[in-house]
């Protein structure tokens, strides 16, 4: 598995002043920082994830609640949090100087951008053997040749769907090409069955649409320079825009999707999926574990729970096995303490991450346990990630919050039929240029 990443310090960075000087010290008053040791001895860790459902948020109480039995005098503060909610509040940590001591990395311009900072530990020898043991999946959370976090769940994007609905439309294979996607549209429809959710609201959901139309028509060398030069001046971004705007014309998605939240409650795009009022939805490896949380039962959609990967396109010079997506590691801030390292480097344990596994919270990266993803469809999906010719890390953060924000706010009004496929090429370019 190779992931295509931002290269190091190559990615333009533009940091408040207020970040910069943040970076001097986390007071243990603060109320998220908190790391420093008591005079007797005693540490506390803040912890900040974004498993707030069952079964994802009762593991990590427990394996806490284990490091804490092993650790005498450290004492783990937890802060389960929706992924929207986590990442507008750790920008606001960064800025204040009150970030927790244990965070998750999403990698690339992102990660490049805080360790210009200075706010996070480099983890290049005080974890030496826990990189080893991940291997190559480490990449995309290294800087200069340094790594900064260990990742712990590297996954894709595709269509989840539910295969009752499929059954009943008539649909007998799951879309190869994009011309597939829109027969299963019309079938769909013809059942009065809403074919797709999208949580435009979020943005981030929409924008995969054109992350993946990008990486089917354009080349893996278009892409991976654009990652660096940050031009964007080759027709396939525009074409895949084209391709966007053909799909949003054909009317595949949920009533009122321009507002539709991503995961947060049963109308969210992933709640419509899991309680069967739509039949599919663009997202990644988190989703079974998001639509447990959804449904009464605890379920999702069990035994009906389908998965592929995103269609071909056409004529496009992209390849057609190649995947987008990425995945989360552990970070500590640069003010952690030493214990901290220990806490990151057990989530990553045989052990730990056996049963991030078996509870279906994710794609793990540690080899001993792939094996234990229990979820079959999940296990395809694990299939599919390794034998991917690249993944492409997504694209907001392979290219940094600035540029990446302004082009997931123009695909949001692409979607909204307020811009167009030149329009999204401009508004990430205009974004690219002020540096």
């Amino acid at each position: 598995m190779r992931i295509v990443r931002a290269a190091g310090t190559a990615v333009a960075l533009t940091l408040s002043v207020a970040m910069l000087a943040a970076c001097g010290g986390t007071d243990a008053e603060n109320g998220a920082g908190g790391g420093e040791a008591g005079a007797d001895g005693d540490v506390t860790l803040t912890w900040w994830h974004n498993s707030n459902s069952e079964p994802g948020k009762g593991y990590y109480e427990q394996v806490a609640a284990d490091f804490e039995a092993a650790n005498e005098g450290v004492t783990i503060e937890i802060s389960a949090l929706a992924h929207e909610d986590m990442l507008t509040r750790l920008d606001a940590a960064f800025q204040t100087g009150d970030a927790p001591d244990v965070f998750m990395e999403r990698g690339g311009g992102e990660l490049a951008a805080h360790v210009e900072a200075g706010l996070v530990k480099d983890l290049t020898d005080v974890a030496a053997d826990t990189v080893d043991t991940l291997g190559g999946s480490v990449a995309g959370w290294q800087v200069d040749g340094q790594t900064y976090a260990l990742p712990f769940s590297v996954g894709v994007v595709g269509f989840w769907y539910n295969e009752a609905l499929f059954e009943q439309a008539g649909i007998t294979e799951a879309p190869e090409t994009m011309e597939d996607l829109y027969a299963a549209v019309d079938a769909l429809k013809a059942e009065g069955i809403e074919p797709i959710s999208v949580g435009a609201g979020d943005k981030w959901p929409a924008a995969h649409y054109w992350y993946y139309l990008a990486l089917r028509e354009c080349s893996e060398d278009v892409l991976s320079d654009a990652v660096t030069s940050l031009d964007f001046s080759d027709q396939c971004f525009v074409d895949a825009g084209e391709d966007l705007v053909e799909l949003i014309g054909a009317e595949p998605f949920n009533a009122g999707f321009l507002a539709t939240p991503a995961q947060t409650g049963p109308t969210s795009a992933s709640g419509l999926l899991a309680t069967e009022k739509v039949a599919m939805e663009l997202a990644g490896h988190w989703e079974p574990g998001v639509m447990q949380g959804l449904t009464e039962d605890n379920q999702g959609l069990g035994e009906n729970t389908g998965w592929f990967p995103f269609p071909s396109v056409e004529g496009g010079a992209g390849d057609p096995e190649a995947a987008l997506g990425g995945g989360d590691a552990w970070a500590c801030s640069q003010d952690a303490p030493d214990v901290c390292v220990d806490f990151i480097e057990y989530l990553l344990s045989d052990d730990v991450q056996t049963g991030f596994a078996e509870n279906d919270m994710g794609l793990p990266t540690n080899p001993a346990a792939t094996g234990s993803v229990s979820d079959p469809v999940l296990a395809d999906l694990l299939k599919f990630r390794d034998e991917a010719p690249y993944v492409q890390l997504y694209f907001d953060t392979a290219f940094g919050e600035n540029v990446g924000g302004a082009m997931n706010d123009e695909i949001a009004l692409v979607f909204a039929g307020e811009s167009s496929p030149q329009g999204i090429v401009d508004a990430t370019q205009a974004a690219a240029d002020l540096g």
